[in-house]
């Protein structure tokens, strides 16, 4: 990789018994703005333009990335319905975060997860970051887990 290699997409799965709760239920998960579906079932957001998310020689994200694309899980009825739009990786003085907006008006967002950077590793053209769910992002997934619960790891395609 080179020094300041920029970042052309984030894929993330948000939490895999989620996605399996849901359509364990019946429900439904749907993409779109440009998000699409991964084999493995995660969820593909290409960089939006402009952005300025790259990745240290130490495979590191540094600056802000914005993403692009929604995903809408619903399931019973409508009771639950949760949508994550957007995301957003920014890093700074206290580690990294992923944000997303919460509806599809795009009118609040919201730190869903919060990223173990010095756990961080490469994988191919990929660097993959643990993460856990914020203390905030339990009230977007309908508080079916504590803050604090691990999540699927984000992870960073390089151009």
């Amino acid at each position: 990789m080179a020094d300041q290699a920029a970042v052309a997409a984030l894929t993330w799965g948000v939490k895999q018994s989620f996605r399996a709760y849901v359509e364990g239920a019946g429900g439904s998960i749907d993409v779109g703005s440009g998000a699409e579906r991964t084999a493995d079932g995660a969820f593909s957001f290409a960089a939006a333009p402009g952005g300025g998310l790259t990745l240290a020689a130490d495979g590191r994200p540094q600056g802000r990335g914005d993403f692009v694309g929604d995903v809408q899980f619903q399931a019973h009825g409508g009771m639950l319905s949760v949508c994550l739009a957007d995301p957003r990786l920014q890093t700074g003085p206290e580690g990294a975060v992923v944000t997303v907006a919460d509806s599809l008006t795009r009118d609040r967002r919201v730190i869903l997860a919060e990223l173990d950077l010095a756990a961080a590793a490469r994988e191919g053209d990929e660097v993959v970051i643990p993460a856990k769910l914020a203390r905030d992002g339990w009230q977007v997934l309908g508080d079916h887990y504590p803050p604090m619960s691990p999540l699927d790891p984000v992870r960073l395609r390089v151009r």
